[in-house]
């Protein structure tokens, strides 16, 4: 399962508003003769291109995948019938499909003869590469990462308005490579204006990643011209409604958000409760003034304080680096 995983995550990004499925076949004998992973919308899902690299070393064997699979026609045919189809004996799938239109694979393959077993590293599955993808398909809506830089007094910026670099290079290279598995990256006016970001994904020379993430831009203020945001292909929503902001990008195919400045957009999404996961690099330095990482998020008395369940905490970048807190509300 982890080969599987491992599998999807080098499609992550690539997919939606497709799941990133990682399959593995095995042959009788339990080798791995077969290994894929979903293509772009319209190609083959990953246990069909996992079966075509197996061939006939299919047959009786083992199918270990990230995802049930489908069971239905939509632009490629039913993955569980491929399977059967080829022969395969058992099948072992992380997470159950909670989509209603591609659910029943697990029926079909019972009825074919194929022994299943669901849950296979389930927890490490679900917070992996599919994580966005489960909650759009749960909520009708993108899974929303807040990700911030901090100090550990909460300042994101110093009194006279510069903010770089609060973080350092391993913290700022892992932003990067986050952002270029998301489908879109999303930043308010206010920052735009004050701090001329790009948002998009780069390697640590500075240039620009293969995959890059929808741009936007939330407010009603221009951008300004020549600005690194004034580009065409930016998507400018002139709201400040977090739903109408994923509304827009539900309509657009998008499943997975990072938000990223400034304090009163993500104020907005938070009090909204349209955050879903939170990623906070503190930096070991303190300002003692200057711009808080968050604005107002409607909590008004310490009764209503947003508690995080933390799934992790690290150090990045070794000994004397940045600290990053993995959440949840």
């Amino acid at each position: 399962m982890r080969a599987a995983l491992a599998a999807s995550v080098a499609v992550h990004g690539t997919t939606s508003p497709n799941p990133p499925v990682g399959a593995v076949i095995l042959d009788a004998a339990g080798e791995i003769v077969g290994t894929g992973a979903t293509a772009p919308p319209g190609g083959p899902h990953a246990e069909v291109v996992a079966l075509r690299e197996a061939g006939e070393r299919a047959r009786g064997g083992t199918a270990v995948v990230t995802l049930e699979p489908c069971n239905h026609h939509g632009r490629t045919p039913p993955c569980s019938e491929a399977l059967v189809a080829a022969g395969i004996a058992r099948v072992h799938a992380g997470v159950a499909d909670p989509n209603p239109k591609a659910a029943g694979g697990t029926e079909r393959l019972r009825a074919a003869g194929v022994e299943v077993v669901l849950g296979t590293l389930g927890d490490e599955v679900a917070t992996g590469p599919l994580r966005a993808w489960l909650h759009a398909v749960r909520t009708g809506r993108p899974h929303v990462t807040w990700k911030f830089a901090a100090t550990l007094d909460g300042r994101s910026a110093a009194a006279d308005g510069t903010s770089r670099w609060i973080t350092g290079e391993a913290a700022r290279a892992e932003v990067h490579e986050f952002r270029s598995h998301v489908d879109a990256v999303v930043a308010g006016t206010g920052t735009v204006i004050a701090d001329d970001p790009a948002l998009t994904a780069r390697y640590p020379d500075g240039t620009d990643r293969e995959r890059q993430p929808l741009r936007v831009v939330v407010g009603n203020r221009d951008v300004p011209a020549g600005a690194r945001l004034d580009a065409p292909d930016v998507l400018h929503l002139r709201t400040h409604s977090p739903d109408d902001v994923l509304k827009e990008l539900t309509d657009r195919g998008v499943v997975d958000v990072l938000l990223e400045g400034g304090p009163r957009l993500a104020g907005a999404f938070l009090g909204a409760q349209r955050v879903d996961r939170v990623l906070a690099y503190l930096a070991p330095a303190l300002l003692g003034a200057g711009a808080a990482a968050l604005a107002d998020a409607g909590v008004g008395t310490i009764s209503d304080l947003m508690r995080l369940k933390v799934d992790s905490v690290r150090v990045v970048g070794g000994d004397g680096g940045d600290v990053l807190v993995d959440g949840r509300p």
